[in-house]
């Protein structure tokens, strides 16, 4: 990937992280940090079939599903696919679309299928979503639901690239690389997301976990807490790097190293932390600190 990504390399593996926990990923960072262009690239090093939705302001929820149209016979309807129905979706700009389109999107996310005038359609396996979007005080932009953001299992924040990444890019401006050779086939990620599952966690780690989780619904500075859905990503997330570690057991630096991305967006800052400048990330991290290790 640094062939077509200058950021760091924490990022490409968070990607994989999601991608082998069967989650889906939010990339979030101001326009112009390369958000789509790491997506595209990404999708293509898959071997999957990929497509890409551009949300907008008029975007309809039948523009990403799919429509029933009348059959030749107008006695009958057939149903005309939209581009959810692919194995990966770059979904750009998801917080430009209006509320229905979003609440589409988060059936796709939550169910793995989509329902159209009353009929249910099961999506591809695997289904994986790589959704950016611009921070909220961007114009055009719609405040996503929580419900909709609690189903992306990471975010990544993309900030500016540092001067050395910024003069990479700039001596590679002018030229394209193609798109990359596929380095997976479907049979072989589907063989190494069942790996994740086999992955011991022990009752100790578990523990810990939830001490965590637990702990961001108490603190001061939060007006919403981690739900148990966030701790149980939190965990797969885990076993998932603990796979592209080589491992079949889990650590409590799998859980640390994962805790920002993980929960970071799931938490609601109180009214007086935010006009302080207190972020998420910032309470995880000391939240991790305060804990007693295993």
């Amino acid at each position: 990937m640094k062939k077509y990504y200058f950021g760091p390399e924490s990022i490409v593996q968070e990607i994989c992280i999601t991608l082998l926990a069967r989650g889906h990923i939010l990339l979030e960072g101001v326009p112009g940090v390369a958000k789509t262009t790491l997506a595209r690239y990404y999708a293509a090093l898959l071997g999957l079939s990929a497509k890409r939705i551009q949300f907008t302001p008029d975007l309809l929820p039948s523009d990403i599903t799919g429509m029933r149209i009348p059959g030749p016979d107008f006695q009958s309807q057939k149903f005309i696919p939209g581009p959810l129905f692919t194995q990966v979706l770059l979904a750009d700009e998801i917080n430009r679309a209006p509320a229905k389109t979003q609440a589409a999107l988060l059936e796709a996310l939550e169910e793995n299928r989509v329902t159209v005038d009353g009929t249910t359609y099961a999506l591809y396996e695997p289904f994986f979503v790589l959704a950016t979007q611009n921070p909220q005080e961007s114009a055009g932009t719609f405040l996503l639901p929580e419900a909709t953001i609690d189903r992306f299992l990471i975010r990544i924040r993309l900030g500016y690239p540092d001067r050395e990444q910024e003069l990479s890019m700039m001596h590679a401006h002018h030229v394209i690389p193609p798109l990359p050779a596929p380095l997976f086939s479907a049979t072989q990620l589907v063989e190494t997301q069942a790996l994740v599952e086999r992955v011991q966690v022990s009752e100790p780690l578990m523990r810990y976990a939830l001490s965590l989780v637990r702990a961001t619904r108490r603190h001061p500075q939060l007006e919403l807490g981690a739900s148990p859905r966030a701790g149980l990503a939190l965990l797969r997330a885990s076993k998932a790097r603990a796979v592209l570690q080589g491992r079949d057991f889990a650590t409590p630096e799998d859980v640390r190293a994962l805790a920002i991305p993980v929960l970071g967006h799931r938490l609601r800052l109180s009214y007086e932390a935010e006009n302080r400048g207190v972020t998420p990330e910032s309470i995880v991290h000391r939240l991790i600190q305060d804990l007693d290790l295993i």
